[in-house]
């Protein structure tokens, strides 16, 4: 019994067998038509109360199987199927499926080279791609991540040192002192929270963090960011960071590259790229020149786990200078000796919040080498062409008010009701729970002014266009009892 505890020649009758018992599960499971089951939390709560989730003696993994196959499976959320559209949550390519069986079999770990040696390699080989891709020289680097949010704290961690060099301080030696509260990083108003985090957890607060109002683009004021960094100055405080949104949660709207660039340059400001969203724009040879700009970035969050349509978690973070990445070095006997990173042992442990970190670069090899720059073009350029379409349609309802033209694949909007005097703001939340738990469709609700919107974040690219007539039937069918 001992040989079947983990993967090895005794153990491979039984992984066969498990591994084609879950791909039966899961072909039943996807065979099925929609995304969701329309389940309430409650009910969900009452299947999974029923598990008895550590027996004292194990029932084996046909009856285990079994039991997730009938509790757990059925209210799931098959995101890539027909109505699963609320959230910039992916359905995932099938190779990439296939990558994470390797993933986990070899259980690789991306500290040390000694502990991957092969995948160490490849992500090595992938940033170099990716830093070419989007405009970087020879002279940068970069290091997978957990998601955006670790990026985006990468970065302003970068940010910070950087500043703090800058007033002759190492904060890596001498800590904060007294200038946490004398830098200033620059956001959109709708920019992601996870600056505000970041913010408090390198000790700044979030006080440091300023929020630049947006235009009728939902982009950030340029000018009004002008006006804030020079009312900083003036008031002794130290900009030491401008983060453009490429892809606003909300809104999918993008930020003036260029002119942020300008004021970057101009302050001697670090410039940072939240492309969580719409980095895989830059595949599109249609719609690329939308984020041609983020070559002028000091870094770059991208997440494979968004418009490149990856498993979660897989995401990195793109530097212009190698050296940004100093301010994590540190050296020890046990992991990463500078004796064997001379002799050409790369560990990547160095440029990384982490220590222990899974290959996720393999799942983007896969992806890439599968389907060619041609195929992810194709991939990307549908999921836009599919947001245009779905705006113009809605908006030429008289009864649907849209809010944005979608320049990624984001389409905001409200119903309209037709008793005059309704309240638009408790219609338009009851059609989402009717949607959800009714017509079994999940989509996003967000807030404008006070204003209650609906949001459609459409990330399938194997969606047609009847698709989306036939989901514009569904919204304008509700009538509230």
């Amino acid at each position: 019994m001992r040989g079947k505890f983990v993967l090895n020649g005794n153990a491979l009758p039984e992984f066969r067998h498990q591994s084609e018992a879950v791909i039966e599960a899961l072909c039943r499971s996807f065979g099925m038509e929609e995304g969701f089951s329309g389940a309430k939390p409650e009910d969900v709560r009452k299947s999974i109360s029923e598990l008895d989730i550590l027996p004292e003696k194990g029932i084996g993994f046909d009856k285990a199987m079994s039991l997730v196959e009938s509790k757990v499976l059925p209210d799931m959320l098959k995101v890539s199927l027909f109505g699963i559209m609320a959230h910039l949550h992916t359905p995932v390519l099938v190779e990439s499926i296939a990558a994470e069986t390797i993933i986990a079999a070899y259980n690789q770990s991306m500290d040390s080279w000694d502990q991957g040696p092969s995948v160490t390699e490849v992500e090595i080989a992938l940033i170099r791609r990716l830093a070419r891709l989007y405009g970087f020289d020879g002279n940068s680097d970069g290091t997978f991540t957990s998601g955006g949010t670790q990026s985006n704290l990468q970065a302003c961690l970068i940010a910070r040192d950087k500043a703090f060099a800058k007033l002759g301080s190492d904060v890596r030696k001498s800590g904060l002192r007294d200038l946490s509260g004398k830098l200033r990083i620059y956001i959109s108003e709708i920019a992601h929270f996870s600056f505000h985090k970041s913010a408090h957890i390198l000790g700044l607060g979030y006080d440091s963090v300023r929020c630049i109002p947006v235009n009728s683009r939902m982009q950030m004021d340029v000018e009004l960011l002008e006006k804030a960094v020079d009312e900083d100055l003036k008031a002794g405080f130290v900009p030491c960071m401008a983060v453009a949104t490429v892809g606003t949660t909300d809104f999918g709207s993008i930020d003036d590259l260029e002119a942020i660039s300008r004021v970057c340059k101009k302050h001697g400001m670090h410039f940072h790229a939240d492309a969580a969203y719409g980095s895989a724009c830059i595949l599109s040879g249609k719609y690329k020149k939308r984020v041609e700009n983020l070559r002028l970035c000091d870094s770059i969050t991208v997440d494979f786990h968004k418009m490149f349509l990856l498993p979660v978690s897989c995401s990195c973070i793109l530097v212009r200078d190698a050296a940004d990445f100093d301010c994590l070095s540190f050296h020890s006997d046990y992991l990463n000796r500078e004796e064997d990173e001379d002799d050409g042992y790369d560990n990547l442990v160095g440029k990384s919040l982490l220590t222990t970190r899974r290959a996720d670069c393999l799942k983007v090899l896969m992806a890439f080498m599968v389907r060619g720059a041609d195929g992810l073009d194709d991939m990307v350029t549908s999921m836009l062409d599919n947001a245009r379409y779905f705006h113009d349609i809605l908006d030429a309802k008289d009864d649907i008010e849209t809010l944005n033209e979608p320049e990624l694949t984001s389409v905001v909007f409200r119903r309209l009701p037709s008793v005059k005097g309704a309240d638009v703001n408790e219609f338009n939340r009851k059609l989402r729970r009717w949607l959800m738990h009714e017509k079994r469709v999940i989509i996003g609700q967000t807030a404008l002014n006070g204003d209650v919107y609906l949001k459609f974040t459409l990330l399938n690219p194997a969606l047609e266009k009847s698709d989306f007539d036939k989901m514009l039937s569904v919204i304008c069918g509700f009538q509230p009892s």
